[in-house]
């Protein structure tokens, strides 16, 4: 079985060491860049990368540059490492597409199994491998959503989002119970994350995006009308 690869980004070198020995232990190949510049680099002649972790602070180019740079092109999940604990920072991380978002210190056997979670969900391996509702054709074989035929280009975590929204169709779901089962239990985000990503989500299906309703005070419900 060909290994899966994952770049490591952080310009501090004992970082990404640690970081990279626990990832071999599980069979992960590793690629490494030590500033934002040279991840560009890495990243674009890698087309084979399955995720990408970030680290915020770096030189040439920080995190959220690179982020941006690598969502011009691609889905490719990104867990963002910072020392930072901002909530304006991972707010912002979210609305540029970041998949999972880290504080330093960190365990890093925590950060492995958030890696191996990510890259099994988004595999596709379930049972129901086609959901529809209204307009909405969600191919999870094939990670693939088309709205009224059209193919919609959605991140690891707004394709889990509508993954999870369609799979509860009709019922009504608070911000703490969606960012449970979506980010996992042992997420310690804000439920303003919600917003954000339903927000992008609204906007890319377009006239489908009016099946997810906003219960005010509440949270969220998708409902085909």
């Amino acid at each position: 079985m060909e290994k899966r690869k994952v770049l490591v980004v952080d310009d501090e070198s004992r970082m990404r060491k640690l970081v990279k020995d626990f990832l071999v232990r599980k069979e992960f190949e590793v690629l490494e860049a030590q500033d934002g510049s040279e991840a560009v680099d890495v990243f674009f002649a890698n087309k084979d990368i399955a995720l990408v972790i970030l680290d915020v602070m770096m030189p040439k180019m920080d995190g959220w540059q690179v982020c941006r740079e690598i969502r011009g092109v691609s889905e490719v999940p990104i867990i963002m490492l910072t020392a930072r604990a901002d909530e304006r920072d991972e707010l912002l991380g979210f609305e540029l597409g970041v998949d999972e978002y880290i504080s330093k210190p960190f365990s890093p056997k925590i950060l492995v199994a958030r890696v191996e979670a990510i890259l099994r969900r988004s595999g596709g391996a379930t049972a129901e491998k086609t959901l529809t509702a209204g307009k909405i054709v969600m191919d999870k074989a094939a990670h693939e959503v088309r709205a009224d035929g059209r193919v919609v280009e959605l991140s690891f975590k707004e394709f889990e989002l509508l993954n999870y929204f369609m799979e509860n169709q009709g019922i009504a779901l608070s911000r703490e119970k969606i960012l449970n089962s979506v980010w996992n239990y042992d997420y310690f985000g804000d439920a303003r994350t919600i917003d954000t990503h339903v927000k992008k989500l609204r906007s890319k299906l377009g006239a489908q995006g009016e099946y997810i309703k906003t219960i005010w005070g509440m949270g969220y419900k998708f409902e085909v009308e």
